[in-house]
């Protein structure tokens, strides 16, 4: 994020978002809103001085796209940079025109609010054409020293750099812009209102497995509406799935999937957190915990890892298991700076023959836990899967 009083937090994905530009003729950085992606854009085109940036969510900017083929043609050689792509959908069919005329790398960055899901048509015409990145908010990698501020705040630039309070404010106005703004615009069928009645209950059900039908009940719907609400929310970056993993163990596994609220600033507004003692004395403060090493887990592995929760029927259960080759790690999260685990930890651990075990609590150094079980902090447990 760059401004006067903080500077710029250089984000992780940038190197690799600078690598698939130099290989593929377009990249869509893909992300909620406010996460970054303009100011990480703003710095990738300093590698291209006479690059083009538009956003067209100012009205001068989208009149310059009345005649895309026109406008782009005029700037072909050029990078053109297009902010908020999902409200220039038309606009697809005329950049793999065009892509397919010039044949160069590194023509087009568009940015989107929205997962390629939600922009179907960039998917589909320019399939081959164009790689993906997601953006999320801000890890700890990218501001190691300030857990507990992430934690409670979030990863949005904005409500990170606020002081509590305003943060708080900021929240609630984004939540309230994101049903206001960016539902009617992503799904106009869909009513705004009820996306955020569901975003509530999601809250409360923080860490836990979806029940489609208990929802339904609770808003007075079909459990095939309630799906699609959800998926509204988490093709927009608000929500995530965390499906389980399937081992090949004989046992009965659990496969409804787990939901959480991808950043904690926002579940904190939602819940009414505003404070650190407020987090700590409400009844999801050890989901919260784990919804933090999971969103920080899952934003920064590759796609070649297959990632999920293990649960059976007897109670066996590791919140995370990270599976890379034949490498296999499982990762269990707990909100104690002295963590203590239960029988069902260890079942897993049985079951899954797990090379390594990390137990993720706020701590400052890594210690033995033993039986090949290692607490470690969140930055230690991204360094040790970064290494996969």
């Amino acid at each position: 994020m760059k401004n006067d009083k903080h500077g710029y937090i250089n984000r992780v994905v940038k190197s690799v978002a600078q690598a698939r530009l130099a290989n593929n003729p377009a990249l869509a950085l893909l992300g909620p809103r406010q996460c970054g992606k303009s100011t990480l854009a703003l710095h990738l085109l300093k590698d291209f001085p006479d690059a083009v940036y538009l956003d067209v969510e100012l009205p001068s900017d989208r009149n310059k796209l009345r005649d895309p083929e026109a406008f782009l043609k005029l700037h072909q050689g050029r990078l053109v940079c297009i902010d908020e792509v999902q409200r220039v959908p038309d606009l697809f069919p005329v950049l793999r025109s065009l892509i397919d005329q010039s044949g160069v790398h590194g023509q087009y960055l568009i940015l989107g609010s929205a997962s390629r899901d939600l922009i179907r048509q960039s998917s589909e015409t320019l399939a081959g054409r164009i790689a993906y990145l997601e953006l999320a908010p801000f890890s700890i990698c990218e501001v190691p020293n300030s857990l507990q501020k992430l934690w409670l705040q979030g990863g949005f630039p904005r409500s990170f750099f606020a002081e509590e309070s305003a943060s708080f404010s900021w929240r609630g106005d984004f939540i309230r812009s994101f049903l206001e703004r960016d539902v009617p615009m992503l799904k106009s069928s869909i009513p705004a209102e009820a996306v955020g009645r569901l975003l509530t209950m999601c809250a409360h059900y923080h860490g836990q497995f979806l029940n489609l039908e208990k929802l339904a009940g609770s808003m007075g719907v079909h459990a095939g509406t309630i799906r699609n609400y959800m998926d509204l929310l988490c093709g927009a970056f608000m929500m995530r799935r965390v499906s389980p993993f399937l081992s090949n163990v004989k046992k009965r596994l659990i496969k409804s999937p787990k939901i959480y609220i991808r950043d904690t600033g926002v579940l904190h507004a939602l819940l009414g957190i505003k404070t650190a003692d407020d987090l700590f004395a409400h009844p999801v403060f050890g989901d919260s915990w784990e919804g933090l090493v999971i969103e920080n887990i899952l934003s920064s592995v590759s796609d070649r890892v297959s990632c999920g929760y293990y649960r059976t029927s007897n109670g066996a259960e590791m919140d995370l298991v990270v599976e890379k080759g034949v490498s296999r790690i499982g990762i269990e999260c707990k909100a104690s700076s002295s963590p203590k685990v239960t029988r069902g930890f260890w079942s897993a651990k049985d079951d899954l023959e797990l090379d390594e075990v990390l137990i993720v609590a706020p701590v400052n150094a890594a210690y033995p836990y033993g039986d090949g079980v290692t607490v470690c902090s969140l930055n230690e447990c991204l360094i040790r899967l970064g290494a996969m």
